[in-house]
């Protein structure tokens, strides 16, 4: 039996709402005296809220679960599902409220890219200060520092400020410092999200290695389900900060993405959802309903058809429509678009039929963000309205097929048509 590297038993970590003090001891009394007579706190900004001193928000609420020596463990959830709260735990950047946490071994953290790095200190230097943060000597820093310098891809900028470092080379000898030092236990916070595609496929294969040659355990934060799949052997689940699920990765990708879902309808209501980012609202979507079938399951050659119902706001001369196809990870897959299908005049309603071509698509479970939008006078897309997610469809292909594109964004859709 592996050994055990990390038992979390019954924790929960809570914080406190609001500021804590006024900032001067004249704003506490004169907010303590306001609370008293019961009157609007002279200290806060129109609109802002009070909270009072019970008011607690729960990060993470009575998790429990054991990780092994050698293990890759995924944390996958929502976002405030509890997941960075955790890993800070663990790092013991904070304590826990209630619970306890049991470590054997160093740990090495990578919360942010590049934590702990001087950026007035050179390349070379910061390998050295973080290897005295986690424990190590000169002497272990030494015998690691040229296969360190080799895997960042640095070697002609080490000797160099940081601060002078782009983005790329920051974060690969972040992560190269990480990945290298004697450390039994790495923490991740979606630090492979950043770098070119070949320095991520070098930093999973590493990771693959440490864990399997090396006997180090990782614990890996992502919203990523494809390197979730790469590097781990296990996935946890967090939902409002209890663990929903602990077992196998698919299963794991599985739930959450259940979580996340919303139901295949053929009559999808805008009135309540959530909307698009960044929007104009010139033009507003009330509805989008699949016709001709009883249910949003496409097979072989089978067509989309779907009437889309809107209101206009303001006059907008040439209105364009987009469909933005996501695939069950969440990952852009393909863009169908219909543009300057028609004019709009101030106050008035509008239905139109459209006819989306997804022949293209591999089998799955696929979103889909609909979005009305026009060009400006320098041909740049304004999005009025947008909702995600607007529709869900599956397609499957019934008969054998020599190839299907799997990359993300590669597959190419035919423009929508707009029918009268």
């Amino acid at each position: 039996m592996r050994e055990t590297m990390i038992e979390i038993d019954n924790v929960t970590k809570t914080y406190r709402l609001g500021t804590i003090g006024g900032g001067t001891l004249k704003g506490d009394i004169q907010s303590f005296w306001a609370r008293v007579r019961h009157k609007d706190d002279p200290n806060l900004r129109i609109g802002e809220k009070a909270y009072k001193k019970n008011e607690k928000f729960t990060a993470l609420d009575g998790v429990s679960f054991d990780v092994k020596k050698g293990e890759t463990i995924g944390l996958i959830g929502r976002n405030g599902a509890g997941k960075s709260t955790l890993l800070k735990l663990l790092s013991r950047v904070t304590a826990p409220t209630a619970g306890e946490i049991r470590i054997k071994g160093k740990i090495s953290s990578m919360l942010e890219v590049g934590t702990g790095f001087h950026p007035e200190l050179t390349g070379r230097e910061n390998v050295y200060l973080n290897g005295a943060i986690l424990g190590m000597s000169r002497k272990e820093v030494d015998e690691r520092i040229e296969d360190i310098i080799e895997f960042s891809e640095c070697r002609q900028f080490i000797d160099t400020p940081v601060k002078r470092y782009s983005s790329g080379m920051f974060v690969k000898l972040a992560f190269s410092v990480a990945a290298h030092l004697n450390s039994d236990i790495m923490l991740m916070d979606e630090v492979l999200a950043v770098g070119d595609m070949a320095f991520q496929k070098k930093c999973i294969e590493k990771m693959v290695s440490v864990a399997r040659d090396e006997g180090k355990t990782i614990i890996y934060v992502s919203h990523n389900m494809q390197t979730i799949r790469q590097l781990c052997s296990r996935c946890i689940v967090l939902d409002k900060g209890k663990v929903v699920f602990n077992g196998e990765v698919e299963d794991a990708i599985n739930v959450y993405l259940k979580n996340d879902e919303i139901t295949a309808k053929i009559f999808n209501d805008f009135t309540d959802c959530h909307k698009y980012d960044f929007l104009t609202d010139k033009v507003i979507m009330d509805s989008l309903e699949v016709l001709d079938k009883e249910t949003c399951h496409f097979k072989d050659d089978e067509k989309i058809r779907f009437k889309l119902k809107f209101h206009a706001n303001e006059d907008v001369p040439k209105l364009s429509f987009r469909m933005m196809v996501h695939n069950n990870d969440q990952m852009i897959t393909a863009t169908s678009v219909c543009y300057n299908f028609m004019s709009c005049k101030k106050g008035e309603s509008y239905e139109r039929v459209f006819e989306m071509d997804v022949s293209t698509l591999s089998n799955g479970l696929y979103k889909v963000i609909p979005v009305l939008f026009e060009l400006d006078e320098l041909g740049k897309v304004v999005d009025a309205d947008g909702v995600y997610p607007g529709l869900l469809f599956e397609y499957e292909h019934t008969t054998p097929i020599l190839w299907r594109t799997k990359l993300y964004g590669d597959t190419v859709l035919p423009d929508m048509i707009c029918e009268e």
